[in-house]
């Protein structure tokens, strides 16, 4: 093993004998909670039992409140109730509905009699299990207690709130989220009914989403995922079908409404989306959110992305605040030359008098630094040099002066743009600008945003800083010669694309394609254009094709001829599902878009970690979670089979397991011990534990770590990528697919 692998910050919660030992001499009241998920537990972790039961892929886990019965849903439309205590199947209900069940809950405070399962046939049943005391476990067919069939589309996630055995809340992909009082009725009409007229609407989100936040919402928000705050009841957190989660007071929401008269989006309290994904032009959706133990943060999983944690309340530089005006401003800060001068005081280094226990620990921070630049000289093992600047930079009490922690900033930017991975260009601006906030006239930080700006194709501001790098340069300096070869890859790429578009007309056919009116609606070869008549905003909403390709790796491959090559995200929904304006319950139309005149620019959170190494391409139930009571470790499923765990507060990978023979979605950690359980496309549910025997870092077949992970990486960077006939494109170009035609993931 090389000295990257040696070389291992030791975790927060460091040894369980310190942590016991401090019990027994001073007393430690959350020592249950500290141990629980230890990190020297977390690393042995190992499949203990492999329950089986479905017949079908298993869409949702849900321990109780005191962990001793565990509840799955599954494609075998049926409700399974196991013990923990002995592993076994308790009861197999066969719940009557028509569709996948993708979520269910044990109601609290009801003695885990009540259960409640939504499914895709958009309908919510509640199940009383007291009726089932006698019986035997298998084959159980019983009615339901109650049924609610009010959603129009299908139902994705259920939300109990603590201590409330009386409502459930249900999120769907028609838009809207919805309150369930079982002491008003027991059942309601189906969505569409003439009698359909049940106030449980708490938001309609049907005309919510946005593209970027500086658009506003006009299409619907369809629902993937909610989650109730078990420490501030009131607050309840969405995320859908497109990039920002929100955060909504319950008290501060307009009073429950029906389904017949559509709104317009209420007010949430916060918005969260990493910045860099804020003014994205591809197709992203959340399929996961979730509130942090202690209820001050929140955990967003995206599709085709990476797992992202926010402040609720940011108060310090891990996570900042912003509008739209801002995206663009921070992502690329002017060089020092065109920036205003600013007072820069720097932290002192330390006194000869520094304890030997910091001295002894800035010694460590020096050599993750030196074996994070050797990693960039070499170019190899660029995982582990990024690994080495994070240990540095974001562990407890790493006791950096700030020339230390520029140093490791620059490095780390270095490691980002060689190593690619998607989104990683992003994270070298970060740290670029964190760099320069320590020293505005450092060298290394402007040659480090030159080249991430080239690779983003902003060739103009990357001309500017490498100007700004060569400036700061000595006379007679070695990297002279380095950014001399970035601006020579700047000037050709700023010929070849002056070329490119000389040409464009000519060779339209062969280009990007950014919308899909760019196909349906190009003009043909008379010159005559098929737009005419129609409005480019509403039709631009109705059906988009996002036609691109990552910008930082895979853009090296040339096209086959006749084939089309990108990611591509498109939907077809009917025109009136759209509209401007509904009909009220009285007949009256209520606008259900915001006033272009009084709209006002959102202000977003951004992410204060990223979470890297699986992949989330090929379902939209695939969830992150906080593992224990004190949510000091992170983990995800992955389409690769594999699940892992991260360190919170650093983002270090600390453990990959395989627990699928396909796809892992879910992750649930039981609620006071060590374990967890997993799910996903197979048919079984598997329980995770502590083994002494385990390895430490993988657990499963013997795989090579770094291929595994970097195999996920280069699914995330082509994204949904196809090869389309141009045929095809062209039966799309014609209308020979029906108008309500969706492509999406399920």
């Amino acid at each position: 093993m090389d000295a990257a692998g040696k070389l291992r910050w030791p975790l927060a919660d460091g040894s369980i004998t310190d942590l016991l030992d401090t019990r027994s001499l001073h007393g430690s009241p959350d020592i249950k909670k500290k141990v629980q998920f230890h990190s020297s537990l977390v690393q042995k972790l190992a499949l203990e039992k492999e329950m089986e039961g479905h017949v079908g892929c298993v869409n949702a886990i849900a321990w109780n409140s005191n962990g001793s019965l565990l509840i799955s849903g599954s494609d075998d439309t049926r409700i399974n109730i196991w013990s923990y205590n002995n592993r076994e199947l308790l009861h197999d209900i066969d719940t009557g509905h028509s569709a996948n069940i993708f979520c269910t809950k044990f109601v609290p405070e009801r003695c885990d009699d009540v259960v409640v399962s939504g499914a895709g046939d958009a309908e919510v049943r509640v199940f009383n299990l007291s009726r089932l005391s006698g019986r035997k476990p298998r084959e159980i067919s019983m009615e339901p207690a109650a049924v609610y069939q009010c959603h129009s589309s299908r139902v994705k996630k259920l939300a109990v709130e603590i201590g409330n055995p009386n409502v459930v809340w249900s999120a769907s992909e028609d838009g809207t989220l919805r309150q369930h009082d079982f002491r008003e009725c027991s059942s309601c009409p189906r969505a569409g009914s003439a009698n359909q007229e049940c106030r449980n609407v708490l938001l309609d989100l049907r005309c919510g989403a946005k593209k970027s936040l500086s658009d506003l919402p006009r299409q619907p928000l369809a629902l993937k995922s909610c989650d109730i705050s078990s420490v501030r009841p009131h607050q309840i957190v969405v995320g859908g079908s497109d990039a920002f989660a929100r955060l909504y007071d319950r008290r501060m929401l307009p009073p429950l409404s029906s389904c017949q008269t559509k709104r317009k989006p209420p007010p949430c309290i916060k918005m969260f989306c990493p910045l860099h994904l804020a003014d994205s032009k591809t197709y992203l959706h959340l399929t996961h959110v979730a509130f942090s133990p202690n209820g001050k943060e929140v955990l967003s999983s995206y599709s085709s992305e990476h797992v992202y944690l926010f402040d609720i309340d940011p108060d310090n530089l891990s996570s900042v605040r912003y509008t739209a005006d801002y995206v663009q401003e921070q992502l690329c800060l002017p060089p020092f030359h065109k920036e205003p001068a600013k007072q820069h005081t720097k932290q002192k280094k330390f006194s000869v008098n520094t304890t030997s226990r910091i001295l002894c620990r800035v010694d460590m921070c020096k050599k993750f630094v030196e074996v994070a630049t050797k990693c960039l000289e070499i170019g190899t093992n660029l995982m582990h040099g990024i690994g080495a600047c994070s240990e540095v930079l974001e562990s407890i009490g790493a006791d950096v002066d700030d020339d230390m922690r520029h140093d490791c900033l620059c490095t780390r930017a270095g490691l980002y743009l060689k190593r690619k991975w998607k989104n990683d260009v992003y994270m070298a601006i970060r740290d670029c600008n964190r760099a320069r906030c320590i020293d505005p006239t450092s060298f290394q930080a402007h040659l480090y945003m030159s080249e991430a700006l080239f690779q983003l194709g902003r060739l103009k501001e990357a001309s500017e800083y490498a100007e700004a790098a060569n400036s700061l340069l000595p006379p007679y300096s070695q990297s002279r010669e380095h950014v001399e070869n970035i601006k020579e890859h700047i000037a050709s790429a700023a010929k070849e694309k002056s070329k490119t578009g000389q040409d464009g007309n000519a060779k339209a056919g062969n280009g990007k394609l950014h919308s899909l009116s760019d196909l349906l609606f190009r003009s043909d070869a008379s010159g005559s254009s098929s737009q005419e008549g129609r409005e480019d905003s509403d039709y631009d909403d109705e059906m988009e094709l996002d036609y691109e390709t990552s910008v930082s790796g895979d853009e090296s491959r040339e096209n086959d001829q006749g084939v089309f090559r990108g990611s591509l995200s498109f939907r077809f929904r009917q025109r009136d599902y759209q509209t401007n304006e509904h009909t009220g319950e009285n007949g009256l139309i209520e606008s259900a878009h915001n006033d272009d005149s009084t709209f006002q620019s959102e202000v977003a959170i951004d992410m204060k970690q990223r979470y890297v190494a699986h992949c989330n391409v090929g379902t939209d139930i695939k969830q992150a979670s906080f593992l224990g009571e004190q949510g000091e470790f992170i983990a995800s499923g992955s389409d690769d089979g594999r699940w892992f765990i991260w360190e919170k507060r650093t983002g270090r990978l600390v453990k990959m397991l395989a627990g699928d023979g396909a796809v892992v979605n879910c992750i649930q950690s039981h609620p006071f011990d060590c374990a967890v359980a997993t799910s996903g496309i197979d048919n079984t549910i598997k329980l995770w534990t502590p083994d002494a025997n385990a390895t430490s870092m993988v657990a499963g077949p013997e795989l090579d770590e770094l291929c595994a992970i970097e195999n996920n990486q280069q699914k995330l960077c082509r994204n949904r990528q196809i090869l389309l006939p141009f045929e095809v494109l062209e039966q799309f170009r014609m209308h020979e697919f029906a108008e309500g035609f969706e492509c999406a993931q399920s």
